[in-house]
């Protein structure tokens, strides 16, 4: 018998090859069957399924659209506590849900309001909070703060309305970014187009454009990454000519030619559009000349690097990215999420290059820069997962990330 308090590893259960395999068996679909809708090899399929091989967001997400089933199904987000301390990053997504639906049915506040100086202090701590992930904390704030700011933009009007919409704005944006990073794509969606709405009383292209910007997530979130391309295209003819004249404004423009890189990275018929988007960003990152942080969005030469290294690795180039990747490291300055995904992502391709002790360099790197934002991300539980299998011996710090993943459990 094991002694109490020691832990054994779960390591098929907790990855998502086994619910690839339990969703095509529900689906009456063979390997077979299930790699020529993808399309792939069945040995691929074979991989995935047992474990072997970790998955890439293109395969989660061809196989979602091949299954009909949401990508979610497949991660397994939100990935629940067992107790209410290791649970307590949800606790404020109920509150939330609530919240958002104050934008246009005035709450009946148990408080008398503060004045803007007030809000806007607790807007900034809110994009501080952001900025390095901190789940908990934005969730003790966001809920409160919305409903009150919700109840002065009814008795507003004018300049005032105009303020309150755009620090509603950034508060809907940040509930946005908790719903997408713990995997609640129908809050997700929910959020953005209450920031869409709160940016469009600002009548400021800027802050349209920024929110078009934002809501690519929801496309990432339900792998619509075909769509999501559409939609940044669009947002590039409609908001580059009006935003290019100022640095906040080259910043979103860049921003977008971002994320659709990676979105066209996950098409992979697409990928030569990923190297095209990534130039365009690289001559916006140019004209600024030097690491920018608007609206919250991190944008310039470091983060353009970020996503070099990011596309080759989603078109499954190691080589590539590897090469895109020497010499680089991120600059203190650069905000703990952006940092943090950098190692989570370089995690990967060290591990696809066969190099185990360095992707679990990298993971503990990310982890101390931002532990929230590693413990939740879907690659890190993959990586995680085929790093337990690389080790006869687990190392301790791998063993801690397990538990703290719930990878684990007491025997």
């Amino acid at each position: 018998m094991s002694p109490v308090g020691t832990n054994i590893l779960i390591m098929d259960q907790a990855g998502i090859g086994p619910r690839v395999a339990e969703a095509r068996k529900l689906a009456g679909l063979t390997q077979d069957g299930l790699a020529l809708l993808v399309p792939c090899s069945k040995s691929l399929v074979s991989q995935v399924e047992r474990g072997r091989k970790a998955v890439t967001p293109w395969f989660v997400a061809a196989v979602a659209r091949a299954l009909r089933v949401d990508v979610t199904e497949l991660t397994g987000q939100p990935y629940r506590g067992s107790t209410r301390h290791t649970d307590r990053v949800h606790a404020s997504i109920p509150a939330i849900r609530i919240a958002l639906n104050y934008w246009d049915v005035p709450p009946d506040p148990e408080i008398v309001p503060r004045d803007l100086a007030g809000l806007g202090q607790d807007v900034r701590k809110v994009a501080a909070l952001l900025d390095k992930i901190n789940y908990v904390e934005l969730g003790k704030c966001l809920p409160g703060l919305i409903e009150e700011m919700c109840v002065v933009l009814h008795d507003s009007e004018g300049a005032k309305r105009r303020t309150l919409a755009e620090m509603l704005m950034h508060a809907f944006v940040a509930a946005k970014s908790v719903a997408y990073r713990l995997g609640y794509v129908d809050l997700t969606s929910v959020a953005v187009g209450r920031a869409a709405q709160a940016a469009r009383e600002t009548d400021n292209p800027e802050l349209l454009a920024y929110v078009a910007e934002e809501r690519s997530q929801v496309f990432f979130a339900s792998a619509a990454y075909r769509a999501g391309l559409t939609y940044l295209d669009r947002a590039h003819q409609r908001y580059d000519s009006l935003i290019s004249a100022r640095e906040p404004g080259l910043a979103i423009a860049g921003s977008m030619h971002l994320r659709s890189a990676i979105l066209a990275a996950r098409q992979h018929p697409r990928g030569a559009d990923a190297w095209e988007h990534l130039g365009r960003a690289r001559e916006y990152a140019a004209r600024i000349g030097r690491d920018t942080n608007h609206y919250g969005l991190a944008f310039g030469p470091s983060n353009v690097r970020i996503h070099e290294i990011a596309a080759a690795i989603e078109l499954e180039d190691p080589d590539e990215a590897t090469r895109r990747n020497e010499g680089f490291r991120p600059p203190r300055n650069l905000t703990p999420e952006r940092s943090s995904h950098h190692y989570i992502d370089l995690a990967r391709v060290q591990l696809m290059a066969g190099d185990p002790d360095r992707a679990l360099e990298s993971l503990n790197r990310a982890d101390r820069l931002s532990p929230q934002h590693t413990v939740y991300h879907p690659m890190v539980r993959e990586t995680v997962n085929s790093l337990l299998r690389s080790y006869a011996r687990i190392p301790e710090t791998l063993r801690s990330l397990a538990r703290r993943i719930q990878m684990t459990r007491p025997v």
